[in-house]
């Protein structure tokens, strides 16, 4: 059903600026893309409709445009004609083989991939392509429908800019926001779990208390459980995969599995929507980093520059606050739009 196949890579410092092409590394964050990037050469281009496989968490991203490639990414490329909606199923299906593929040797991948076995339905002994799609609509509906009730749940269908948001975006487009160099260890404290919880030795749920691991899905909560609450680890903090240098600000206390570091604001101004920006900063920060050379120790989290807005030489808690505000009303904005718009053609489809 698909054949696998290498790409010619090549360091992002060789990248142009522009927007014709993806730029695809191992990253599992925004859709495997780094960065955008003009045209390079002929020979590096690899076609669209089909998929990107990132050798280091195995994550499975289709490819809707010609795109360039970092070091270690196969290409996927499907041997029949694919739909919007049999892409969505086909990425799941996909997504679903990262176990037996992250259980065996990188050199191995090609041929794990190839011996692989998925189920797909049929009807009269072929592939029942209308089914796929027939689901995939179906599930749209229903969770455009979901994110209706919760976005009117949350008090989140406004999305009307008040002033001081426009300002605020108006003054970082036109770069009047005074920036400054921080050391994550001048703001935060980088501290240890409680307890390391082994996954295979909890049982994990849907309720509890969160259990965050290293995983770049769900706000790196893989599930919840039941555990001593003697050893969760504070809310209101930042979790920090030192693999990979993941960050997800957690609201809640909550516990953790292996090699997650817990960042502790030093000011009580630190919230929800400041930590967004936090953990925004931080991510540019770290990947600058060629992944493996650094396990991100306590040193190396605590010594890293970040940039944030200052005023009179001091943190500018409101700014980030406010302008995090404006960034969320934005996005919800489209989301609403998208939603009132998608749910009514799905039902059309569906009925």
């Amino acid at each position: 059903m698909f054949e696998i196949q290498n790409t010619l890579s090549f360091n992002k410092d060789k990248l142009t600026n522009g927007s014709e092409y993806d730029y695809i590394t191992r990253t599992s964050q925004n859709q495997g893309i780094l960065q955008e990037t003009g045209f390079v050469n002929q020979e590096n281009i690899n076609a669209s409709d089909n998929w990107s496989l990132g050798l280091l968490q195995m994550d499975f991203f289709y490819r809707e445009k010609p795109w360039y490639a970092g070091q270690f990414i196969r290409k996927i490329i499907p041997k029949f004609k694919l739909n919007k909606r049999s892409i969505i199923y086909f990425t799941t299906i996909l997504n679903k083989q990262k176990k037996n593929l992250l259980s065996g040797l990188v050199r191995d991948v090609d041929k794990i991939f190839l011996n692989l076995k998925i189920q797909l339905p049929i009807k009269n002994e072929k592939i029942d392509f209308e089914f796929m799609e027939s689901l995939i609509a179906e599930l749209e509906a229903y969770h455009i429908a979901e994110l209706e009730a919760y976005l009117a749940a949350a008090n989140l269908i406004d999305y009307t800019l008040n002033d001081e948001e426009k300002a605020v975006l108006d003054d970082f487009i036109s770069s009047k926001i005074e920036f400054k160099d921080f050391k994550i260890g001048e703001l935060f404290e980088i501290n240890s779990y409680k307890k390391r919880f082994d996954a295979n030795k909890v049982d994990i749920s849907e309720i509890g208390n969160p259990y965050v691991v290293r995983t770049s899905l769900n706000n790196g909560i893989r599930g919840y459980i039941n555990e001593d609450e003697e050893f969760l680890n504070d809310g209101n903090t930042i979790s920090f995969g030192q693999d990979t240098a993941t960050m997800f600000y957690q609201k809640k206390p909550y516990f953790t599995g292996d090699k997650i570091k817990i960042i502790k604001s030093k000011d009580k101004r630190f919230n929800n929507l400041n930590a967004l920006f936090f953990i925004t900063t931080m991510t540019k920060s770290f990947s600058y980093f060629s992944w493996g050379s650094s396990s991100f120790s306590v040193n190396i989290i605590a010594n890293q520059l970040i940039k944030l807005p200052i005023q009179n030489n001091q943190l500018n808690y409101k700014l980030m606050n406010i302008f995090i505000s404006a960034i969320q009303k934005l996005v919800i904005k489209d989301v609403v739009l998208y939603a009132n718009k998608k749910i009514s053609t799905i039902k059309s489809i569906v009925s």
